[in-house]
């Protein structure tokens, strides 16, 4: 027997369904799952069924704001009620995760388990059965492995580990370009680190986004955009696409590196000039 799904929408730009929309192996996860309300699928129930619907995995898209009306429902009782049901419940999007985009126009939206890095007033209700999917939209293979799992090692923010152990700055190509101090003076460039100059929040920001890339062939990074942090509760940032220093000195070091280690490695690269990453990749004459 399939098990069940309902996906619910909150204050929400459709960004996750769309991204789901994306992933190569749908057809498989359809085979093993039933969604019985999406608002993009065919679905046999309607909204207003779902008070009285007997399923098994509850996943959230977008922030929950009390008040909001939902068809004849009001969305933050109307999640209550699905989610004290639920077996598993799959918060996917930073808005559903830690209250995103849409709370920096109204502070009263939160996400399932948190308001930004503090404990939402929903956490002790469900964290025992919530796992967080975050990014803006969430990966189409992070939400499968979320949909398609009962067993997690989560993170303080309730995120798996074999996702977001790592920073997006693993497996991103232009590593050679961060470690000899080389910059990129613009995007959409093959060659040079987006880190020092275009705001890249790549090493500090947990994701696998170079590992597990998008429609299986790219990421921001390797299209020339800096990583914008978007799966972490600080996420949106202003300035996205500025790089704040003190004295030349990047305000934020890569994730656990020490300033006097990072000073000091940096120091001696910049010391040296290596031709090869001067050059384009592509000599186009």
């Amino acid at each position: 027997m399939k098990a069940k799904i309902i996906w619910l929408q909150g204050v929400t730009c459709n960004g996750n369904s769309h991204s789901f929309l994306n992933l190569p192996s749908l057809a498989s996860l359809l085979q093993q799952f039933e969604f019985l309300y999406h608002p993009l699928f065919p679905s046999p129930l309607q909204l207003m069924d779902l008070h009285t619907a007997d399923f098994d995995i509850l996943v959230v898209e977008g922030g929950l704001k009390q008040g909001w009306k939902k068809g004849d429902k009001d969305l933050y009782e109307l999640f209550f009620h699905l989610a004290q049901k639920a077996k598993k419940i799959v918060a996917v999007g930073s808005c559903a995760v830690f209250g995103g985009v849409f709370k920096e126009f109204d502070p009263t939206i939160t996400g399932v388990l948190f308001d930004k890095t503090k404990k939402s007033k929903l956490y002790e209700h469900f964290f025992n059965k919530t796992v967080n999917i975050p990014g803006c939209p969430a990966h189409p293979e992070w939400i499968a492995f979320a949909i398609e799992n009962d067993s997690f090692s989560l993170d303080e923010y309730h995120r798996p580990k074999e996702i977001f152990a790592f920073t997006v700055h693993s497996g991103c190509t232009r590593n050679e370009y961060f470690e000899w101090k080389v910059d990129a003076k613009s995007f959409g460039t093959k060659e040079g680190c987006l880190f020092y100059e275009q705001g890249c929040q790549a090493p500090f920001t947990h994701g696998s986004c170079n590992r597990i890339l998008w429609n299986e062939i790219n990421s921001k990074t390797r299209s020339g955009t800096p990583c914008f942090g978007c799966t972490e509760p600080t996420f949106p940032k202003t300035g996205l696409f500025h790089t704040k220093t003190y004295m030349g000195i990047p305000a934020n070091m890569p994730l656990g590196v020490p300033k006097r280690a990072y000073l000091t490695i940096t120091g001696i690269a910049k010391s040296f000039q290596i031709p090869r990453l001067t050059r384009k990749l592509i000599d186009e004459n």
